[in-house]
């Protein structure tokens, strides 16, 4: 039979640890949650904002949108450790992990990512050789899918181009529609959130294989608490249905836990900081 003690030991030890994990997390009220400025930042906040409320929500830790008003930015902060949770691409997740040292926490349930090409409906456009030697519309030199894919496939079809760099994914196809590029790279999930309005203009002329997706990181420095009971509140909301629902929003079908070596696709790429302009 177990001693008396033992089992006071047993029974009172996971309230000890959950004690301690909540004073942890006392010492910081609010958390950043950075998300790279794929979009605008009011349709990133609009879209991003309830699920970080879910999350705050779930797991007791307050999360704080927070994105920047263009990928450098974003990037410099990212050199710099300022958010505490980011949204970053693939490529990033690769360069900042390294340094300052982001660690992987979780990524969109079943997600892959890939690059597109896009041309008006009506552009005669048919495939990429089509597009030698023209200027194509890109977001950022760093945009993983959008950007550093579709100049892969460029070069290793030795089609000369140039590169017009226009922000954001949203004002790459934009830029087509309007005429103002014969075409543009961006990836599906930005391409499916689009306005119908514009979507139904534009036509895809080529998509890359697929590469472990965008990651959710956190600064080296964050509690591992933290970490834990926000990553369990991923695992929460993924099962709920209404929850669901607000995860659609930004084109997820749920979370799923992330490992650093997730991202070796990407590192086998062998891209370096100078290819992608990237801000280290």
């Amino acid at each position: 039979m177990a001693h008396p003690l033992r089992r006071l030991y047993a029974a009172v030890l996971p309230l000890l640890l959950l004690a301690s994990a909540g004073a942890a997390c006392a010492q910081q009220t609010s958390y950043t949650f950075g998300v790279v400025p794929q979009e605008s930042a009011s349709q990133l906040a609009a879209n991003w904002s309830p699920v970080l409320a879910a999350l705050s929500d779930k797991s007791g830790i307050k999360l704080s949108f927070a994105t920047a008003p263009d990928v450098p930015t974003f990037e410099r902060r990212l050199a710099a450790g300022e958010y505490d949770f980011a949204y970053m691409n693939p490529y990033h997740f690769v360069v900042y992990h390294a340094k300052p040292g982001y660690r992987a926490l979780a990524r969109a349930k079943g997600e892959r990512i890939r690059g597109v090409v896009v041309v008006r409906k009506d552009s005669p456009v048919r495939e990429m050789k089509d597009l030698a030697g023209a200027t194509l519309a890109f977001p950022t030199p760093a945009a993983f899918g959008a950007t550093l894919l579709v100049q892969a496939e460029m070069r290793r079809q030795h089609l000369p181009f140039k590169a017009a760099f226009v922000k954001s994914h949203n004002s790459v196809y934009r830029g087509v529609v309007k005429g103002l590029y014969p075409a543009g790279g961006g990836v599906p999930r930005t391409l499916d959130l689009l306005d119908p309005d514009i979507s139904r203009e534009l036509r895809v002329v080529w998509t890359s294989q697929p590469y472990t997706s965008h990651a959710i990181a956190t600064r080296p420095q964050l509690d591992p608490a933290v970490r834990s009971r926000v990553l369990a509140a991923m695992m929460q909301i993924s099962l709920e249905p209404a929850q669901l629902k607000l995860l659609a929003e930004i084109g997820f079908d749920g979370f799923e836990p992330a490992q650093d070596q997730d991202w070796d696709d990407v590192r086998r790429l062998g891209i370096s900081p100078a290819d992608a302009r990237i801000q280290e």
